[in-house]
């Protein structure tokens, strides 16, 4: 089984989530949309492979807004397409932050400005605990997504949705991929001084990273052991047979 995991930039690797996938027998193709020599200026030309022979796609995260076009140029149009494409194949896309938003407007909601930002370690309301639990879990986002028509809102907070699930798709705001090594890198990118401008502590984030190092993994694995056994495993929301092989 080979899954897709799109990497928009070279600090956001797959990482917790990543690691349950190769554990559930999944080879894994990484992708990066924009290299770290462009992360100040991301409006890069990209080609996203085809879908063929894909039996998941993973759409990460992004310290970028899916509605920016201005920053990011047209390759976000590319991924909605291939978002639109694995929908209508019925090919499962699991939509973490940034890919979440992607996920959601590519089937026809939309990503709009949260009304305050949410950075940090916070539980969630789910009314499906089996598939997306409380958590904690860390959010770092100043978007968030409008659940696309017809797909069913899972969980939330008091900024706003937290996952919905559409076919056999499943999108969260937060990132359940998240490492203590993928935070720093984070913080020396720019999440540092975001945080601090916000009257959040860095060094508290990565104190509270390390003392939930092992209740995130395990949290992270039961999001993918729910996702795929729950919603990958579902009939097609459009009837269509899909071109790959049921995820295991």
């Amino acid at each position: 089984m080979r899954a897709l995991i799109i990497g928009h930039d070279h600090a956001s690797p797959s990482g917790l989530i990543g690691e349950r996938l190769v554990d559930r027998g999944f080879e894994l193709d990484t992708i990066t949309v924009v290299p770290a020599e462009r992360y100040r200026a991301p409006g890069v030309d990209f080609d996203f492979p085809a879908l063929r022979g894909y039996d998941l796609v993973v759409p990460l995260g992004a310290p970028w807004s899916v509605d920016d076009h201005a920053t990011i140029g047209s390759w976000v149009g590319g991924e909605l397409a291939l978002l639109r494409e694995a929908h209508a194949l019925g090919v499962p896309v699991l939509g973490i932050c940034f890919g979440a938003q992607a996920l959601a407007t590519a089937l026809g909601g939309a990503v709009e400005r949260a009304p305050r930002p949410e950075i940090g370690w916070m539980s969630v309301e789910t009314d499906a605990p089996e598939l997306v639990p409380e958590g904690p879990w860390f959010q770092t986002h100043f978007d968030r997504f409008v659940v696309p028509p017809g797909a069913e809102e899972l969980a939330r907070s008091a900024v706003g949705p937290q996952a919905f699930r559409t076919g056999r798709s499943l999108g969260v705001q937060f990132h359940p991929e998240l490492t203590e090594a993928t935070l720093r890198g984070w913080l020396d990118l720019g999440l540092y001084d975001q945080a601090r401008g916000l009257g959040i502590d860095p060094d508290e984030l990565l104190e509270r990273t390390r003392e939930l190092r092992a209740e995130a993994r395990r949290r992270a694995h039961v999001l993918v052991d729910g996702f795929l056994d729950r919603v990958a495993r579902s009939p097609a929301a459009t009837g269509a047979v899909p071109t790959a092989s049921n995820p295991g």
